[in-house]
Parts: C-alpha cells; structure tokens; sequence
C-alpha cells in the first residue's frame, strides 16, 4: 500500500510595507545599514532620505522578516542614529529579483 506524499507548505505570500523613520536619522549611515540589514534579511525594495529629514523605505518580502525588520531592527537603526518613530503602512510587494537598493533623497 503507498502512502501519500506529504504536501508541503507553500511559502508564504510576501509582504510590503512602506515605512518612515523619524528622529536623527540623516547623517549617522542610516541608509546603507537599513540596505545592508534589509540585504541580510533577504527583503527586496528600496531606502532613500526624505527632504524633511526623515528616512522613508519600502520593505518587501517574507512577512515575518518584514515584521522583524519594522518591529526590532528600525527602531533601534545604526549605532549613531536616535529614532523616534518607525511609521508603517501597506505597500505592494516588489520582486524578490529586484534586491534592495538605495535611492536618491525625494
């Protein structure tokens, strides 16, 4: 008698935030450390400076590595950095393929 094959789990469907970082966050290397965290992480989208002195992101990617990028790697950012807020909001997800970059200030 053959057993059935046991399904795998699918993985799950990625997850996008857009996010905005305020506090000192200009100035201290916070975007190559939230590329190079994000790049570790394995998420795709992007990070730039705002002109308002903020720090705005697009994470994309597994959702409990995005949750763990919001929740427990922002809010504490790069040595020199100071945040006071990490505000998230839904985004669409980007291709995986599309890596993680750094974009010029907006």
């Amino acid at each position: 008698m053959a057993s059935a094959a046991t399904p795998q789990p699918s993985p799950p469907s990625p997850k996008a935030v857009r996010v905005v970082v305020k506090g000192r966050v200009q100035g201290v290397f916070f975007r190559d450390w939230t590329v190079e965290t994000a790049r570790a992480l394995g998420l795709a989208g992007w990070v730039r400076n705002r002109r308002d002195g903020t720090v705005e992101a697009l994470l994309s990617g597994d959702p409990a590595r995005v949750d763990e990028m919001v929740s427990r790697h922002l809010p504490v950012g790069p040595r020199a950095a100071a945040v006071t807020a990490v505000l998230p909001s839904p985004a669409d997800p980007v291709d995986p393929a599309e890596g993680f970059t750094r974009k010029p200030t907006a």
